[in-house]
């Protein structure tokens, strides 16, 4: 038979897992954002004539980094 303690202890264990998989997200989102960085500045280091074009690109890959990030923070909760 299902009582009210089962059932709090069901959704604590629901809210935890929850804020983890948010928590790895937002941990995965921050080093793809760094590394899209990290790639921006080398080649920026190795070609400086492609500045913008290359401007472009990493800011539209931190944002697909980022939108992981606000995926797993809307739907976590």
């Amino acid at each position: 038979m299902i009582d009210a303690s089962m059932l709090l202890v069901a959704a604590e264990t629901a809210l935890y897992n929850a804020k983890f998989a948010v928590a790895i997200a937002g941990f995965g989102s921050a080093i793809g954002v760094g590394l899209v960085g990290w790639g921006a500045t080398n080649a920026i280091g190795r070609n400086p004539g492609a500045f913008g074009k290359i401007l472009v690109m990493g800011i539209l890959g931190m944002a697909f980094a980022e939108a992981i990030a606000f995926y797993a923070l809307f739907l976590g909760n």
